[in-house]
């Protein structure tokens, strides 16, 4: 049977390879709709606690994991063994960078050289994990044509990226419009017709490269349009007068023209910070300087910096050393009401203050319980009034909805409020300062 009418009458086996935020919510997709899904990683961790019906994604429901292993819809390995029992294969590995802020495209490789060895005729390959341009016909193709498979005839191929907002309960994996790009037409239409079993709209560009420069893209706005209202959130602090939030509220009022974005501590998740720096390095192969962009990407990663000196400046003027000044963090996740703490600005924050010396950070965060951060293992504090008056600086740098901010700001010595999370509330104090409300 040949993979059109497998997919036709769902007959087809699934495998997705990195069970993490975004292969477990495919795989699950998949497995509730009784399609038989095979999950691989690397981790035995996660490999047992799933197969246990165990499940560790927030945006996945425990109840959908211990339902598909229980029916078995679904169940994990930590190794290829079963790739040739697989129909579709996506990829959906980390793509992390280097120190320099090069490509890491490792994972990528080693999941595509082992798909490689137990590849077969009538095989379908989706690579999802974010990456720059020509990675799945430059890197990904020729390792699976080691097999001695002939593209397009005996093996498909497609670049199909990932669109995961964690934390978001409106656009989910099954109701969030995909890309795909094929190697040829007939990949292509494979790729769109296996996705269509589990999403509602598929969006068919030409080739992979057009869905892989489409990925970035979409990170890239977002970094550039952040990194604008970050520098004139600074701009407003120096001007003095002028609140950012208060100007880009009034902006949005434009009913064309214009999108609102907001300031804050910095960027983090897995794609905005990582993103422009993919495509700067593969710019460079054709000669070409992504000036824009890079700056746009140095001024968001210069933000954990700005607050770090908006920190000190405010244990200053307290009766007490800096170094011996005792900071708790409000929130570590990188946005609000997430366990996701991938790039977290707070963590970057933290880190600033133990290399200027100062040793008693404390952190409260109701969906991370434990951190770790310059070597140093840390837990979540419980957020009660007597932690908040013990302390001599609170800084809210993810501002969960879960926090009581009257509370917060009832008894705390000062407040620094990176997300102008304390707008709303009713207690009214002159001991907070938000980042680009013109009076620092």
């Amino acid at each position: 049977m040949d993979l059109e009418q497998k997919i036709a009458d769902r007959s087809l086996k699934i495998g997705v390879v990195g069970l993490g935020y975004v292969g477990l919510p495919l795989a699950m997709e998949f497995a509730k709709k009784g399609i038989q899904t095979i999950g691989i990683d690397v981790d035995p961790w996660k490999v047992d606690s799933l197969n246990a019906g165990k499940n560790y994604i927030q945006d996945v429901r425990d109840e959908d994991v211990a339902q598909t292993v229980k029916d078995g819809t679904f169940y994990a390995e930590n190794h290829f063994e079963s790739v040739p029992d697989m129909d579709v294969i996506y990829i959906c590995v980390p793509t992390p960078f280097t120190p320099n802020k090069e490509p890491d495209i490792s994972y990528i490789v080693d999941s595509a050289e082992n798909t490689a060895k137990g590849l077969r005729k009538g095989q379908l390959v989706i690579l999802k994990s974010t990456t720059f341009p020509d990675t799945t016909e430059g890197v990904v193709q020729p390792i699976l044509e080691k097999s001695g498979l002939k593209l397009g005839e005996d093996f498909f191929l497609a670049f199909s990226p990932e669109r995961i907002d964690p934390g978001n309960k409106l656009f989910t994996t099954h109701n969030t419009p995909v890309v795909v790009g094929g190697v040829t037409q007939r990949c292509t239409k494979l790729a769109a017709d296996v996705n269509r079993l589990i999403i509602d709209e598929i969006v068919e560009v030409s080739n992979p490269k057009v869905a892989e420069m489409e990925k970035l893209l979409e990170n890239i706005f977002r970094s550039v349009n952040i990194a604008l209202v970050n520098e004139m959130a600074a701009l407003c602090d120096r001007i003095g007068g002028i609140n950012i939030w208060e100007v880009v509220d009034a902006a949005k009022t434009k009913p064309f023209g214009f999108m609102p974005f907001y300031p804050g501590p910095g960027i983090g998740g897995h794609c905005i910070l990582i993103d422009p720096y993919y495509l700067s390095w593969a710019a460079r192969k054709y000669d070409f300087q992504t000036k824009f962009i890079n700056l746009a990407a140095e001024t968001n990663e210069d933000m954990p910096y700005y607050v770090k000196n908006m920190i000190f400046r405010e244990i200053s003027m307290l009766p007490i050393s800096i170094i011996d000044a005792k900071v708790l963090i409000l929130g570590v996740a990188f946005k609000r009401d997430v366990d996701d703490t991938r790039h977290s600005p707070a963590l970057r924050i933290m880190e600033l203050l133990f290399e200027d010396h100062v040793q008693n950070i404390l952190y409260n965060d109701p969906y991370v319980d434990e951190i770790t951060v310059d070597g140093h293992e840390m837990k979540s504090q419980e957020l009660t009034p007597e932690l908040l008056k013990s302390v001599d600086c609170v800084v809210i740098t993810t501002d969960h909805s879960v926090y009581d901010y009257d509370m917060i700001l009832e008894h705390s010595k000062c407040v620094v409020d990176t997300r102008n999370a304390t707008k709303n509330a009713k207690v009214k104090k002159d001991n907070v300062v938000v980042l680009g409300d013109g009076l620092n």
